[in-house]
């Protein structure tokens, strides 16, 4: 038995296995400490642009740089996918007002096999196998209208996991904007973590300030309560922050338009 848990201790070190809290006591009865079993809370940001410019490549750069100047490691690539569904109906088939006009899925790299769905009007989040993407072509119920990708680099600083990368469609190399997650290793609890992620985004916006940058970074929390999710941070509200992220860029572009017109 202890070889057992020691072989199994060596594989969640190496893999980062994810279990969630209920899980605790039952671990800790065979010898595994549930610490190496917790969801890391993240916060998602996302760029927002002075008023008259747009994103570009050179503003990735320089926000890279920024982390690697408070002594971040680069650690190798990340992507995260999102793709906006819509329902299929013939021309004369009226769309019954059950059905969600359109909502969106979110592929994460930390949950390579799972998919989530969030319905932004009906505040709805859910969990799927990944396999759901395939069924949904075959049963051809609703299409992929617009599909994004979210990549770049992934740095550690300390206890903190920082994610940046650029916003683009799907087999393009134009930018729709830029990203960030702040990852806290240690805590899952929202509430317990509040004070140290904040005290890290100060002094990740002192950096940022210092290059005088035509922009700077927004996270806007979104209510997690209103779609069913509780203070135990899990991939679902990662996702739900992905669609606050998306509403508020859709929303910079939109302005960005009218400026222009």
């Amino acid at each position: 038995m202890s070889e057992f848990i020691q072989v199994t201790k060596e594989v969640i070190l190496r893999n980062d296995v994810v279990f969630p809290s209920p899980l605790d006591a039952s671990l800790t009865k065979v010898g595994l400490s549930p610490r190496f079993f917790k969801m890391p809370l993240k916060w998602v940001f996302h760029w927002q642009p002075n008023a008259g410019t747009t994103v570009n490549s050179q503003i990735l750069s320089e926000v890279s740089q920024c982390v690697e100047s408070i002594n971040g490691v680069k650690e190798g690539r990340w992507k995260a996918t999102l793709v906006f569904y819509k329902p299929i109906f013939r021309a004369d088939q009226a769309v019954p007002a059950e059905y969600p006009r359109d909502f969106l899925g979110i592929s994460l790299p930390e949950q390579p096999n799972r998919h989530y769905f969030i319905i932004r009007g009906q505040k709805i989040v859910l969990e799927a196998d990944s396999s759901i993407q395939t069924i949904m072509e075959k049963l051809q119920s609703y299409k992929s209208r617009v599909s994004l990708t979210f990549e770049g680099t992934e740095y550690q600083l300390g206890d903190f996991q920082l994610r940046v990368g650029k916003v683009a469609p799907i087999n393009s190399e134009s930018s729709r904007g830029i990203v960030m997650e702040v990852e806290y290793l240690p805590l899952s609890s929202m509430e317990k973590s509040r004070q140290i992620l904040d005290g890290f985004v100060e002094i990740w916006q002192e950096a940022v300030s210092k290059r005088s940058l035509p922009g700077h970074f927004m996270h806007i929390e979104p209510n997690f309560a209103e779609f069913g999710l509780s203070d135990h941070y899990t991939s679902q509200h990662t996702a739900v922050q992905y669609a606050t992220v998306m509403a508020q860029l859709i929303s910079a572009v939109q302005t960005a338009q009218t400026v222009r017109n």
